[in-house]
């Protein structure tokens, strides 16, 4: 299971590297190997559950067509939207955390509320 774990994740690493020198040649920016390696070791960590997603998929590669149409994807972006993203990306994450609490603070209040009515049943509450 992890060697199959670890050819997914270098499937999708691979589809990274890709798209990151794509975008890297889009925006004209030279990016050192060690930089390259930075940002592939921060895209590993934060999309783990989505590298596991295609491991438990039995994703075998990634079709030619598909990068190609990521590839076109970001071809047709302009560097204004490309900035776009960039800027709106803190914001999502922001929104991700805010959210993660608001279900975790409902999930509290509903465990709450069981230990409520069981008690009431239990101790025939009013």
């Amino acid at each position: 299971m992890q060697n199959s774990k670890h050819k997914h994740h270098e499937i999708v690493l691979r589809a990274f590297d890709r798209l990151f020198d794509r975008a890297a040649a889009k925006l004209r920016v030279e990016i050192s190997e060690e930089e390259k390696q930075e940002a592939r070791k921060d895209f590993a960590e934060r999309a783990a559950q989505a590298i596991d997603l295609f491991a438990q998929m039995g994703v075998l590669e990634i079709p030619e067509e598909v990068m190609q149409h990521m590839e076109a994807s970001l071809d047709k972006l302009s560097p204004a939207q490309l900035i776009g993203y960039l800027a709106a990306l803190p914001l999502v994450h922001q929104a991700q955390e805010v959210m993660r609490q608001l279900a975790y603070q409902a999930a509290q209040q509903k465990l709450l509320e069981r230990m409520i009515e069981q008690a009431d049943d239990t101790y025939g509450g009013n």
